[in-house]
């Protein structure tokens, strides 16, 4: 085997796993119809139907065959047009059954549920594992790396790439799964898991996750985060893959959410699926016999799917046959919170098996709980209030299998202890002991997206200790969430130093609103801070930095963003104040408008108020609005809705002109550390002083989840300013000053000496370097630094800092881009689509090759072929770097769009294009000289494509010529002729020998060798060269082989 590592060598390993876990390893061109034990009859058959009907009889010993014969139909059925609708249900049949007509023992009919998976008994079930599962489907031909089937179906869909090609990546193999289910939608119908990697990096994904949402699997066992020198596919297979996880990610961690115009497919990531195995036997555990009632905490970072994670957790628990069919109450604190996790749950109800109900009331509640089983209730805390007079609460049920599920399990309202009132001397208490006196047998469960204070005993005293713990670190690191940097434009809001000195007072002392009731907040220290915050030339001044802070910001990165004030009066105040700046942001339609208010109101509100205030209709459509990325809705201001449980992943930017502190800033802060895209980092823009808050709020977290919130904007602004210098740096000499502002033709010009520039000097560093691999850093140098200066710049902006450079920013951009785009010197990857490139369309005007060709002294107009006109200019450029570099490109696309299905003349043109440019690298060729060379070969290419259109062959024919005629001694022997003849006729029988995929099939390329044989000896070929002329045939006849498929 050669030492040279591809990606069959990924592909073996994986299989290696695979088998190690226990799955059988087949070759798809072995099962294949026409295989060497054909396990399909044809290629648009993706379930291995002999292996389901055998797996089926086992599992289902009472079942006939017609049963069997009706299951399958099912599953081969259409009844949606839509793939994720079709993956829908036919996953509900997967995980709960097929509803199938029996006879009875008495003769009677009635129906039965066959399991097609048996999900208490593993190796009741067949595993198996095929790598180059051809799928044909309407034409198309595809090739997945490994699929894994359990019962002859389909679950898992492996695409492989090369660790060591730089131009195969993970995107490049999720870009093939997405080509996979538009071509061949079949192999998906019954899909679980997508899995990418290239064997080094490895993540997984539903059958509807973006990119981003395919995430790294860090752990085997849910106790031990693999270390890094670990490839992380061995990691994510030994996760995933084990049996027993396999079937309980399939049964209880894959939910279908309706999004109102998509329906999207949601799976688990490790940190939820390892979270809720350990909470279910914490509960089950808490609510025995010998429990204590108390199962637990789990605290999992804002922004790592809270929500999902709650409705996981009761899926399972639900399911347990320990817990007969249990009672859950889902409490939360707030109405909006209520609403949010409702909604969540509402539409998982095929995933909790049952359809959640909303209290509407303490009766309401009270009836919902007289049930002897069953139910998933939701409540708000208050409900378990005491009627008016008395202290106690009424029991409800004194079941045990009665598991209350606590949505923020830290807040203050949870407790025991007793207050009594200064004022009338009577005592009240805490809502968990009403809790527990109206479940006095529940058991406890609490969700927080935040860590308990050290100083709070309640939360462990109601609930017990952490049961897992996925911190803001581990989110940042696993890509669940992105870092939040923090920046105070206190100073830029101009007041006088009294009313400075009176609000920092007055907020010092100020109570966090969560502790603070209407009735209070309109009298004494908060209703002193709203006036002083709410001044109409405060909030004139914040109005108009806000607009070019934000303006700023989404200038660099498309996104949208939060504002956060203390009152609803100063929300529309401010409101006014921004659209007084930019009237065309404003609309009185919801549907419109670039900026909203979201407020609660009622009809006794001022006049002027009414606008904004609206139903539950227009906040959901105001929240559809700002949750979908391309609406034209950026802004939204609130007081204190949307400030939990809120999700808006292009959310960037928040900020703050309200007092917070503790948990309810830490909740708040997080609606813009939502994973979106190419998004670096959130952003909190304090105007009201909330930095000792949050350094005080993040005393309780770990020292890595300090160093990933509030990181304070001068470290953002000190990496890109290190990052712009190193940039800089390698224009040191050249002056492109020209190129920032003026005339489009000089910008032009001036781009055309800077890419000449940096080709030079990654030319001359080149030549110091001795490795082939240091060679290639060096020429990837200019194109990594600009990418990482444009990742910083991202996240600082709107700083003064980034202003002052940002024209020489998307400079530098623009030469990347189109170095890019004319040299072709590094493949184009997500990272290229930053948003922050929208710079480049102010500081320059073009980046096409033809024009930055011509700035540089090109006159001919059409490069689509290499004439010789195009060939002399190019020659005679004075920048002869950008002149090579151009023309390596030129040549390389000719030779890969006009020559690719001919492997004897690609390979020669290659090497020989590589020999030259290798050459040139390591100095044994001047500039001028391979520039010679690379004239010739291109002529040569040019007279090669016309030449052989008359010489009466077609292109197939000419393909196989060479094949034939590579050794000069079969020519001499032969003749031309003679070979033409034989062209034809190998053509001929190669074609008509090549069943699909014969070339994984040992037994088919056998017989076409032999056909092959044959005809060389018919007409004499030269013995002594036939082995080698049959290696290049059978090569030529792969090359082939997909268009002759069609």
């Amino acid at each position: 085997m050669s030492g040279k590592f591809t990606e069959d060598h990924v592909e073996q390993a994986s299989l290696d796993w695979l088998e190690a876990l226990g799955y059988s390893i087949l070759h798809g061109p072995d099962i294949s119809p026409d295989g060497d034990i054909p396990e399909r009859s044809a290629y648009d058959i993706t379930i291995l139907i002999d292996r389901f009907k055998t797996a089926f009889d086992s599992i289902n010993p009472h079942m006939n065959s017609d049963a069997c014969d009706y299951a399958l139909r099912k599953l081969q059925q259409t009844d949606f047009p839509s793939l994720v609708e079709e993956n829908r249900r036919l996953h509900q049949l997967i995980v709960d059954g097929v509803d199938v007509e029996i006879k009875r023992e008495d003769g009677s009919i009635g129906t039965d549920k066959a399991k097609l998976i048996d999900f208490e008994n593993l190796e009741n079930n067949d595993w198996v594992a095929v790598n180059q599962f051809t799928v044909i489907e309407d034409g198309k031909n595809r090739r997945p790396d490994v699929v894994i089937f359990i019962n002859g179906l389909p679950i898992v869909v492996i695409e492989l790439k090369n660790p060591t090609d730089e131009n195969a990546t993970i995107d490049d193999a999720y870009n093939q799964l997405q080509t996979y289910k538009d071509e061949i939608p079949s192999l998906f119908r019954t899909n679980g898991l997508l899995i990418t990697s290239d064997g080094l990096l490895a993540r997984v994904g539903s059958l509807t996750a973006n990119s981003e949402r395919f995430m790294a699997w860090r752990t085997v066992d849910g106790e031990n985060i693999a270390p890094k020198d670990v490839p992380e596919l061995e990691t994510l297979i030994n996760g995933v893959f084990d049996k027993s996880r396999l079937l309980s990610m399939l049964r209880g961690f894959m939910v279908f959410e309706n999004t109102g115009s998509d329906l999207i497919k949601k799976i688990a990531g490790y940190h939820q699926f390892h979270a809720v195995h350990k909470a279910v036997e914490s509960t089950i555990n808490a609510t025995g016999d010998k429990g204590d009632n108390r199962a637990g905490v789990i605290w999992h970072t804002q922004g790592s799917g809270k929500s999902l994670l709650m409705a996981f957790y009761a899926s399972e628990i639900i399911a347990h046959p320990k817990m007969s069919n249990p009672t859950l109450i889902v409490l939360t604190d707030r109405n909006d919170l209520d609403e949010q996790l409702f909604s969540t749950f509402a539409g998982c109800k095929d995933l909790i098996r049952q359809t959640p109900v909303r209290a509407n009331d303490r009766d309401h509640l009270k009836k919902l709980l007289s049930v002897p089983s069953g139910g998933v209730i939701f409540t708000t805390i208050q409900k378990f209030s005491p009627e008016q007079g008395e202290s106690t609460y009424p029991m409800l049920t004194d079941r045990r299998n009665v598991v209350v599920i606590a949505d923020e399990a830290h807040r203050s309202q949870y407790g025991f202890k007793a207050k009594v009132a200064s004022d009338s001397g009577e005592v009240s208490y805490g809502f968990a002991k009403h809790l527990r006196d109206a479940i006095p047998n529940a058991s406890f469960i609490g969700f927080t997206g935040t860590p308990i204070e050290a100083t709070d005993v309640n939360t462990p005293a109601v609930f017990g200790d952490y049961i897992d713990i996925y911190d803001i670190q581990r989110g940042v690191e696993d890509g669940a969430t992105v870092p939040i940097y923090y920046e105070s434009r206190l100073a830029r809001i101009e007041l006088n130093e009294d009313e400075i000195a009176k609000i920092d007072e007055e907020i010092d002392e100020l109570a966090d609103e969560d502790d603070v009731s209407e009735a209070e907040k309109k009298k004494g220290k908060w209703s002193r801070v709203e006036a002083l915050v709410g001044t109409e030339d405060r909030l004139k001044s914040v109005a108009s930095d806000l607009v070019d802070h934000f303006e700023a910001r989404v200038g660099a990165m498309d996104g949208k963003a939060m504002i956060v004030c203390m009152s609803r009066r100063i929300c529309i105040a401010l409101y006014d104040a921004i659209i007084a700046i930019r009237s065309d942001w404003h609309s009185t339609d919801d549907d419109k408008g670039k900026i909203k208010v979201v407020m609660t109101g009622s009809a006794s509100d001022p006049k002027e108020w009414q606008q904004h205030i609206g139903n539950k209709a227009r906040r959901d459509l105001l929240a559809k609005r700002a949750k979908k990325s391309d609406d034209e809705l950026k802004i939204v201001i609130v007081r204190d809705m949307w400030l939990t449980g809120f999700d808006a992943p292009s959310m960037h930017t928040m900020y703050v002109d309200k007092p917070m502190k503790g948990h309810g800033l830490m909740q708040a802060i997080a609606r813009v550390n939502r994973v979106f895209k190419d998004k670096p980092g959130g952003l909190i823009v304090d105007y009201i002083g909330i930095a000792q808050n949050l350094k005080n709020a993040l005393g309780d977290y770990s020292g890595g989840d300090r160093g990933k919130t509030g990181i304070n904007q001068a470290e953002a602004i000190a990496v890109m300013l290190e990052k712009y210098e190193i940039v800089k740096d390698m224009f040191f000499g050249f002056d492109y000053s020209a190129g920032l502002k003026g005339d489009p033709k000089d910008r032009l010009v001036v781009m055309a000496g800077a890419m000449e520039w940096i080709l030079e000097a990654q030319r001359k560093a080149a030549e110091k370097e001795t490795s082939v691999d240091a060679k290639k850093q060096v020429h990837k140098r200019y194109s990594d630094a600009v990418l990482n200066l444009t990742k910083s710049f991202a996240l600082a902006a709107s700083s003064d800092d980034a202003r002052e450079i940002r024209d020489e920013v998307g400079f530098f951009q623009a030469i990347r881009a189109a170095l890019i785009k004319s040299v072709g010197t590094k493949k184009k990857t997500k990272d290229d689509d930053l948003a922050v490139q929208q710079i480049i369309s102010r500081a320059v005007v073009s980046t096409e090759i033809i024009d930055i060709l011509q700035a540089a002294g090109l006159k001919s107009q059409d490069i689509s072929i290499l004439s010789d006109d195009f060939l002399a200019e190019i020659q005679g450029m004075e920048k002869k770097n950008l002149a090579l570099e151009a023309l390596k490109k030129l040549i390389n696309g000719e030779i890969k769009s006009k020559l690719s299905s001919r492997v004897v003349k690609t390979k020669a043109f290659s090497e020989r294009l590589t020999e030259s440019i290798n050459r040139y690298h390591t100095n044994a060729l001047t500039t001028a000289e391979v520039l010679e060379e690379l004239i010739a070969l291109a002529k040569e290419i040019r007279a090669e494509m016309e030449q052989r259109g008359k010489e009466g062959l077609s292109e197939d024919e000419v393909a196989f010529y060479e094949a034939l005629s590579e050794s000069d001694s079969a020519v001499d022997v032969m003749g031309d002729e003679k070979l033409k003849l034989i062209a034809h006729e190998l053509l001929q029988s190669v074609r008509s020998n090549a069943t699909i995929d014969w070339h994984h099939s040992d037994m088919a390329r056998a017989k076409i060798r032999v056909a092959v044989k044959r005809i060389l000896k018919k007409y004499g070929y030269p013995p002594d060269l036939q082995s080698a002329a049959i290696q290049t045939v059978l090569q030529q006849a792969e090359a082939f082989s997909e268009k002759w498929a069609v």
